[in-house]
């Protein structure tokens, strides 16, 4: 474990990838929601290859239903059932660990039986009952800080999770509202919940969006997402959470914000640079 402002920096392992106390920058992409086996398992594959080529601690995400969509006309996905037996087999086939959010708590134990780490929403970063049936499953918990709450609110969060016995905790920065329709990401925020004694994501293309702004759907720029993920490095992440997809703008659910995955393995380049600049300096 490596020092920090408050509390020690644990090192949270999730399968082969190792998360904070010194480990190297790990990457969390995938798709936002499964639109198909046949795209998600595309995804995972070329995601699979370019993880060994570039040698990225990798973790694949993706949502087996989008129950928070602005819209109820929206798509949510496949499902709870047919979802996470499509994450079974990314899991089966590349090895690789699988991430995917939880909206209640009937889901846990099912999502829990397939993903490595359980993800809290944003939106639903203080549902007390959630948090803690996430933190009993025994698995890794991502709890992604919501759009609403200040960065030191969210130790709340984390003592609910450690209530259950659990410290196995990902803390995720994606955007604190900024006005009507809008985000901002505070990089300050890392620091802040890096004090905490948890690693700390920084979700790049969730910041990029602009909720609601499109009326029946969420907007937002996609171009602006690999200077803040620059940034967010710079500042000294612990991992990069960006949701990806062969054409972006042909995606079912975050359309605005998704990275086109042929960028990812350039953009990862640059970001492991950095990365290693900055442990350098600082002796990490």
């Amino acid at each position: 474990m490596m020092e920090t402002g408050k509390r020690r920096v644990r090192t949270v392992r999730i399968g082969k990838v190792n998360v904070g106390g010194g480990a190297r920058l790990a990457l969390i992409a995938g798709v936002c929601v499964i639109e198909s086996r046949e795209m998600c398992l595309t995804v995972a594959r070329r995601l699979s290859a370019l993880a060994r080529r570039l040698d990225i601690p990798l973790i694949f995400k993706a949502s087996y239903d989008k129950a928070n969509r602005t819209s109820h006309r929206s798509f949510r996905g496949p499902g709870l059932e047919r979802g996470l037996q499509i994450l079974k087999e990314v899991k089966e086939r590349y090895a690789l660990p699988i991430l995917v959010d939880v909206h209640c708590v009937r889901e846990v134990a099912a999502a829990a039986e397939v993903a490595d780490v359980l993800q809290l929403p944003a939106f639903l970063s203080r549902q007390t009952d959630l948090a803690l049936a996430l933190g009993a499953s025994g698995r890794v918990v991502n709890i992604k800080k919501g759009q609403f709450l200040a960065p030191w609110d969210v130790e709340h969060v984390v003592a609910k999770i450690e209530s259950t016995g659990n410290h196995r905790i990902l803390i995720t920065e994606r955007g604190t509202c900024f006005g009507y329709n809008n985000l901002v990401a505070d990089m300050r925020s890392l620091v802040i919940m890096r004090q905490f004694g948890y690693p700390v994501v920084f979700d790049a293309t969730h910041s990029v969006q602009l909720p609601g702004a499109k009326g029946d759907g969420s907007g937002g720029d996609r171009r602006l997402a690999a200077y803040l993920a620059r940034a967010a490095v710079a500042v000294g992440c612990d991992a990069v959470f960006m949701e990806v997809h062969p054409q972006p703008e042909k995606a079912l659910s975050d359309a605005a914000t998704s990275l086109p995955l042929r960028d990812v393995g350039r953009l990862w380049t640059r970001l492991s640079a950095i990365d290693t600049l900055i442990r350098s300096r600082s002796g990490a």
